[in-house]
């Protein structure tokens, strides 16, 4: 808007301009007959290549008139350039403030009408935000009843191999509600301090379970510690871990390095093909998943002013790196 607004100002201002020169050589024929010219200057010039009758505009306004009886001279009346350039500055001005409330105007019309059209959207949204909240929070009793059943059905006829795949789906479960839950929310304000190895120790052993196959190796002093949101840093791990160990090879390792303030989650899995849309809400390259496991760790990591690296090579595997300041 501002921009069509701009180009029927300038419009506009070269009409404006035509204008002005239209009337100031009508004046100066009105001059020319009575020869009463308060606002113009009156000269003689040789006849030379002149026309007669016609403006000419430079260093000011000229106009040039026969002069009766007269082969060889003209008369000139003429507007200097200073007169001549006030009256197109009060043409500037005049045009300026018009483009200035007419922009104003807008702006104050778009703002109204913006927060009008979007207030709908944006109570729906809470809505559906604060509906997402209720159902993660009521999730909680069906699956302390599910966990509690299995457990007590493992007790009764012992170790299952359903019963195993029955308490791994309630964990991925719990896992995508943690997930929904760490999306949603901020963690930036309440941090802890927290014990390195022990957290990587936690997650590992939770998802351990899930792939036997897997061997861990955690290469992290007992004395490292630091700072920060307990939930949110174990959703990251979590997460990372989890991706690790899920696209892996068959008998493969997982390596959780620390060194130099930076920690390294290792795997020996199938690689990344386009590292620079990994981050990226519902982007995924295999078929498992969802695609926001990595998009919900970038957003914690940002929460938390944790900087994320990859580096990944297919067949071989993938680097994952936070630095820890």
């Amino acid at each position: 808007m501002g921009i069509l607004i701009a180009i029927v100002i300038f419009i506009t201002y070269s009409k404006e301009i035509s204008t002005l020169d239209e009337k100031l050589f009508d004046k100066m024929r009105i001059c020319n007959f009575n020869l009463q010219c308060e606002t113009f200057s009156i000269n003689f010039a040789d006849r030379g290549d002149f026309v007669t009758y016609k403006l000419y505009k430079k260093d000011g306004l000229q106009a040039y008139f026969p002069i009766p009886k007269s082969q060889n001279n003209l008369l000139v009346i003429s507007l200097s350039q200073k007169e001549y350039q006030k009256k197109i500055n009060e043409i500037k001005w005049s045009l300026f403030r018009e483009f200035l409330f007419i922009v104003i105007v807008i702006i104050i019309l778009s703002v109204f009408f913006s927060l009008y059209t979007l207030s709908p959207l944006r109570r729906s949204l809470h809505l559906t935000e604060e509906f997402i909240k209720d159902i993660l929070h009521d999730f909680n009793t069906p699956l302390a009843s599910l966990r509690l059943n299995s457990s007590m059905l493992k007790r009764e006829i012992g170790e299952n191999r359903k019963i195993i795949r029955m308490e791994s789906n309630i964990e991925n479960i719990l896992s995508l509600q943690e997930n929904l839950r760490c999306y949603l929310f901020d963690h930036e304000m309440q941090q802890e301090t927290l014990a390195l190895r022990a957290v990587i120790e936690s997650s590992v052993d939770a998802i351990r379970k899930s792939y036997p196959n897997i061997t861990y190796h955690i290469k992290i002093p007992q004395s490292i510690k630091f700072k920060t949101n307990p939930k949110a840093f174990r959703r990251i791990m979590d997460n990372l871990i989890s991706n690790a160990s899920k696209y892996n090879k068959q008998d493969g390792q997982v390596d959780i390095i620390y060194e130099n303030s930076r920690l390294i989650v290792i795997d020996t899995g199938k690689g990344i093909k386009n590292t620079k849309k990994i981050f990226e809400r519902f982007y995924k390259e295999q078929d498992r998943g969802i695609g926001v496991g990595l998009h919900i760790v970038k957003k914690l990591c940002d929460e938390l002013n944790i900087t994320i690296e990859v580096e990944s090579e297919v067949g071989v595997g993938s680097w994952f790196s936070l630095y820890l300041l």
